[in-house]
């Protein structure tokens, strides 16, 4: 019997290297594409030219390889690296501007960032980073923010604590211990699950690519928690693990404060979801040269180049289904008509519940198959952001390219459970977290491009239901009462940072405002708010969701992209659209960026011998 299991597992591991390793496509990561640096382009003007291009039927190039809609990074990833295999993608925007989250927008004079605040895993080797420099032919730049790039705030100003989180895979560990004496066995034993989730995530990928019968026998045999540690801890909760760790209630709260970069209070949390965050700034956290529109500026003329286009303006309506319930194509109104647009491949980067729920026809909706999908995810938390415009330098404001996290008081779970399931007028006063970063301080183009000024993005939650009667409202002149309610939020936020921030007074403030979650579904097509897309709770880490929910939808021709296919964030949605070319060009391109950079990490090594 035993010698019967051995062999079968042995077919078994052979049949996946073979799967993982083969592949037949195109390789878009075949060549090193960077170009020496091109001089930056600040005049707002000259940039609205790549990244405002509004639909217009005349403009919809002819031939199509495929459409997608919506050009967050999930989207416009995509779009680059079908584009670097030669096909003519046309990319659909909703918004007035080309990025999704990523995209910047102006008032008063001040920039502010809606998306990108600090992004990990882009040292020079690394595989991550020379992927986006391949995307964009080495024109988009990263900054490294200062070290520590974190600052954990505990409590109330009385009793105000404050821990600083290093990047680096010693120092991270060894600035704990100075903080938390007594505590050394804890931290060690945390880094260590950390990082071997980190190391097992392989199988998250190879779940969403292999065969799906491949992935059934994985999921029902229970091998998929067997082969990966990530899938063995994702059934545990943050607070879970973490109370088994420590009995320091502060020491706790540091090891879950990053949670509100996925949204789920750490006892919702999966400590899987939460590892692979903490792994991602483990070696430092950057920021783009140029702002976050810088993404997307050099992004969009890769796809020009290969024939295709990314339009604004431009929303989907609905996707177009022949009688066999193929795709083949999208509707996108223009004024009061309906623009058809042809294509064998439709994408879609919406969300899986815009996607199923809103684009599909009813009769579709109702497969079993969909259905099945939409019951096993839920929506997100709202986001609340807060934008601030300040008169005065960095320097002058006390601000550095870094992150404060400020919390109540270190028992998270009590916290946002009882703001979450507060009255609103009671939570607005009373907001238990809040993360503060200035883009202007990360950005060294920042003083020539606005000098004398500096910017404060102000983040976030708030339950969708506090603003729900609003949402059918206009929405730059939404009802009075909704006015009160944002400025109540806006006002007692503002109280914390002017509290935690000696530098910066009220009198420096030029301008301020927030948006809610229902501003999250007007610009973003968030459909309750959220800014991380399907809910990234424990369930959503189960092998039997991440084997169903995958690129290759039930209906043909149509496919997903973006962080509803992976995880949230930046570099998730960017896993998304590199798992949806996986499928798509019919190899792994997660298996070809790491042999990009191993290719240059080699050349490098070979020009530093000569």
């Amino acid at each position: 019997m035993l010698l019967v299991a051995g062999i079968v597992c042995v077919a078994l591991v052979i049949f996946i290297l073979k799967y993982v390793f083969s592949s037949s496509g195109p390789n878009p990561f075949e060549k090193d594409t960077r170009e020496p640096l091109k001089k930056m382009v600040h005049d707002r003007k000259e940039k609205n030219k790549v990244l405002k291009q509004g639909f217009l039927a005349s403009r919809v190039p002819e031939n199509l390889d495929a459409v997608i809609i919506g050009s967050g990074i999930g989207g416009l990833g995509l779009g680059v690296l079908l584009a670097k295999v030669g096909k003519k993608v046309l990319v659909l925007e909703q918004h007035d501007r080309a990025g999704g989250c990523c995209h910047t927008f102006t008032e008063k004079g001040f920039e502010f960032d809606v998306g990108i605040h600090y992004i990990g895993d882009l040292q020079e080797h690394k595989p991550f980073r020379c992927m986006l420099d391949s995307m964009t032919n080495g024109q988009l730049q990263w900054e490294p923010l200062e070290n520590p790039f974190d600052q954990v705030v505990l409590g109330p100003p009385e009793n105000r604590r404050q821990y600083p989180i290093y990047s680096g895979r010693t120092r991270f560990p060894e600035e704990l211990k100075k903080c938390f004496p007594g505590e050394e066995k804890a931290i060690d034993e945390y880094l260590r699950l950390v990082k071997k989730v980190g190391r097992s995530i392989w199988l998250l990928a190879m779940l969403k690519m292999c065969p799906v019968p491949l992935a059934k026998f994985l999921v029902y045999t229970g091998l998929a928690q067997r082969l990966s540690f990530f899938f063995k801890m994702a059934p545990r909760s943050l607070t879970e693990v973490v109370n088994e760790l420590t009995e320091n209630k502060d020491l706790r709260a540091v090891f879950t404060y990053i949670f509100g970069t996925y949204g789920n209070m750490p006892k919702d949390s999966s400590f899987a979801m939460h590892s692979l965050l903490v792994s991602h700034y483990l070696n430092g956290a950057w920021y783009p040269k140029g702002g976050a529109s810088e993404i997307a500026y050099h992004m969009i003329p890769v796809i020009e180049k290969a024939g295709g286009a990314v339009l604004v303006r431009a929303p989907v309506n609905r996707i177009l289904f022949n009688d066999a319930n193929e795709a083949y194509g999208v509707s996108v109104m223009k004024g009061q008509e309906e623009v058809h647009i042809r294509a064998p491949i439709v994408i879609s980067n919406a969300g899986i519940f815009n996607t199923y729920q809103e684009l599909l026809p009813k009769e579709l909706q109702a497969m079993p198959a969909i259905q099945k999908q939409t019951s096993m995810m839920k929506n997100g938390n709202g986001g609340l952001s807060v934008f601030v415009g300040l008169n005065g330098t960095k320097e002058e404001l006390g601000l550095k390219a870094d992150n404060y996290w400020i919390f109540a008081e270190n028992n998270f779970d009590e916290l946002v459970e009882k703001y979450y399931n507060g009255k609103r007028e009671e939570a607005a006063n009373n907001v238990p977290l809040l993360f503060v970063a200035s883009p202007s301080a990360k950005d060294s183009t920042w003083e020539e491009r606005s000098p004398g000024k500096s910017t404060v993005s102000l983040v976030s939650f708030a339950n969708y239901k506090w603003f729900e009667e609003w949402k059918d409202d206009k929405v730059t002149n939404r009802a009075p009462d909704y006015k009160v309610l944002k400025q109540t939020f806006i006002d007692s936020i503002l109280e914390v940072v002017l509290d935690v921030f000696p530098k910066i007074t009220r009198d420096k403030v030029e301008f301020i405002d927030a948006g809610t979650p229902i501003t999250n579904t007007h610009y973003i097509g968030a459909p309750k708010g959220e800014i991380y897309g399907a809910d990234h709770g424990i369930a959503r880490f189960s092998p039997e969701l991440t084997a169903t929910v995958r690129p290759q939808t039930p209906l043909k021709n149509l496919y997903l992209t973006g962080q509803d296919v992976f995880v949230c964030g930046f570099a998730g949605a960017l896993a998304g659209a590199l798992t949806c070319g996986s499928a798509i060009l019919n190899r792994n391109l997660h298996l070809d960026a790491i042999a990009l950079a191993k290719k240059i990490r080699f050349t490098n090594v070979k020009l530093k011998e000569e």
